[in-house]
This record gives C-alpha cells, structure tokens and sequence, in this order.
C-alpha cells in the first residue's frame, strides 16, 4: 500500500487495538485467510506478516481477497442499520408516539440494539432521544403560536405538569417563554468518513462535525452557553440541503457550497475563517500564508488556534492548511481524515 503518512508498524498497531478513528484510512488484507477487513474489525488477530494494508477495498479484492463476513467492509462507514432508519423515519414522522421496547419486541427488533446504537451515536438511551424530539417539537409549535397544553398533548404528554417539568429540565425555561427564545436541532448522518453530526436552526448550521472529533462535547457547551439555549434531537429546513451536498461533495460532483452558516466567535476567529473559505478546492496554504492573507505574518499561532476552533469541518476547509514543510498536522477530526479529504480533492481538481 503507497501510503505518505502512515507505516505498516502504526496500521498493525492500530488494528491490534481496533482504533476506530482509523476507519476508512486503510483495508487489511489476511493472507492466510484470504479476507479483508476494517481496522477495527472483532474477527481474530492475525500475525503481522501475515496481513498486508490497502487503501481501499477495491484494491484488496483487485488483489483476490473478499470481504470479511464480521466487518462487512463493503458497507458505507457509520452506516446507520435499517431498522435504526426506520424507527427514526417513524418518531420523526409522528413525535406523539411513544415506541416501547414492547413495540421494538412486536417489530421483530431487540431492543438492547436500539439502546446500544442510540447510546453509541447519540450518547443517551434511545427513550431519552424520544423524550428530546417530543419536547423540540413542542417548543417550535409554542412558538408558532400553538397554547401550551395544546404542545404539549399534541406531543404525547398526558399530563400539563408532566410536561412541564420535562420541558424546564431539557431546555431550561418554561414552556410559556419558548416564544421569546430559540432552541438548536441536531442530527446524525452517515459519510464515507464516519458519522457526522449536524447542529442549527432555521436560520443556519452552527456545527457540522465528525462524531469522534476531538473537543466536540467542549464544542457543543460553547454553542449552548452562546445561544443560551438547549441541543435537542430534531430537524430544520438547513439539514436536508447540508447532507445533499455533502454526499455530492464526496461523489466527486461538488467543490463550493452553498450553505447558511452561523459562526459565533471573535472578530479575529471570524476573520479567519472567511480567509479559510478563499482557500480553492484541490489546492493548500500553510498556516503562515493565512496569516499573512489576514496581514500579521508573525500571527501564525493565533491563526493555527482559530482553525482549531473551526465547528463548520469541510465545508469551512481548515483541512486545505498545512504546515510550513509541506506536512499535515492540526486537524480536530485525525490527520488521516485530513489526507484523505486533500486526496481526494486533488483527484477531482
């Protein structure tokens, strides 16, 4: 495998520990079995001489090794199951219903999977995530103007005090005041780079970043202490238009977006990241070049640091900046997602 960045000892490691924030950075092919894997596939270790690393599952099977049965390598990466899609479509759908694990059993769904990936993607049960959804939709119908009591039956509380009580507790204020406050939607989608999350309104998208980003959670409190407002499971009009563009991002068919961004952030960090955005597609700029387009060459440190606090990954390329040697450091999301986003832009400039 021709890889500039990572050795054959850091892909073995990596699968020995089953290092997830290498999925989709390269393949491992198993000469005694003839299969191919994911990085962190649960299958057996084999020995080190006897795997060999690919970029890609084309190359492994160009090579005579099929697809490992356990890892279903073919699959897109963060590939949400279809039963998961389901359900989601069901609760989006009609938020008032509530679906019991008696329901999930009456699906013909267990529902320890249903908790397991909810907690994985989301980071709660998939009973709060309904609780959540429930209550966002209350509060865009309160401040379209629906009463209270009419939100809150509407969304499948049989009791006023009840929902209040959840409401207060999610959002932080009274139902009654959600008309003069705004609340943040966020979803999840799938990339050939792993999972995404997606956080806005509908006036914009305030955060569109890789689920294992680093700092992501520091992330998401700074948007809620800005917006004084919660985070809660949902959708807007914005949300649809940024997965459609992402997905024609990664076929290779889009190379500018044309999105509503929020950016709250210094004069300085905003500044920064509208001189990201000139950086054209399939090209790079080292860290000094930046600060000499914001015209304080020795600011090369506090323009580094404004990348790092970049919410908006890809569509805001910081992934286009390196360093003065020509290397690739400083990217929130791993350096290998870095590489393969400049890779991949070089191959469709």
């Amino acid at each position: 495998m021709n890889n500039l960045f990572l050795s054959s000892d850091i892909m073995y490691q990596a699968m020995l520990d089953r290092d997830s924030s290498f999925e989709g950075q390269f393949i491992v092919g198993v000469k005694t079995t003839g299969i191919f894997c994911r990085p962190l596939c649960t299958a057996r270790k084999p020995k080190k001489e006897n795997v060999e690393f690919f970029e890609t599952a084309k190359a492994a099977m160009s090579s005579g090794y099929r697809p490992c049965k356990v890892c279903k390598p073919l699959e897109k990466s963060g590939e949400v199951p279809e039963e998961i899609k389901n359900i989601l479509k069901e609760i989006e759908t009609n938020p008032s219903e509530k679906i019991t694990d008696y329901t999930l059993y009456k699906k013909g769904i267990e529902p320890s999977r249903v908790r397991r990936w909810f907690i994985k993607n989301h980071g709660m049960t998939f009973q709060a995530y309904q609780r959540l959804l429930r209550i966002n939709n209350a509060f865009n119908d309160i401040k379209k103007g629906d009463k209270v009591i009419e939100a809150a039956y509407e969304n499948g509380y049989e009791s006023l005090s009840g929902f209040q009580h959840s409401f207060k507790k999610a959002t932080n204020i009274k139902p009654i005041d959600s008309r003069e406050n705004t609340t943040l939607a966020f979803t999840r989608f799938t990339t050939p780079l792993g999972p995404m999350m997606v956080v806005g309104n509908d006036d914009g998208i305030c955060l569109l970043e890789f689920t294992d980003r680093r700092m992501l959670e520091t992330q998401l409190k700074q948007i809620q202490r800005h917006y004084k407002s919660a985070i809660l499971p949902g959708n807007n009009k914005n949300f649809e238009i940024v997965q459609k563009q992402l997905e024609e991002y990664f076929e290779g068919k889009r190379k500018d977006f044309d999105l509503k961004l929020i950016t709250p952030g210094t004069q300085f960090q905003n500044n920064v990241w509208k001189i990201l955005q000139t950086i054209p597609y399939g090209e790079t700029r080292s860290y000094k070049k930046q600060a000499i387009a914001l015209g304080n060459e020795k600011a090369v440190r506090a323009v580094a640091n404004a990348n790092g606090d970049n919410r908006i990954a890809i569509v805001i390329p910081c992934h286009r900046v390196i360093g003065e040697d020509g290397k690739l450091v400083g990217y929130g999301g791993g350096l290998w997602r870095k590489q393969w986003l400049l890779k991949h832009e070089e191959k469709f400039s």
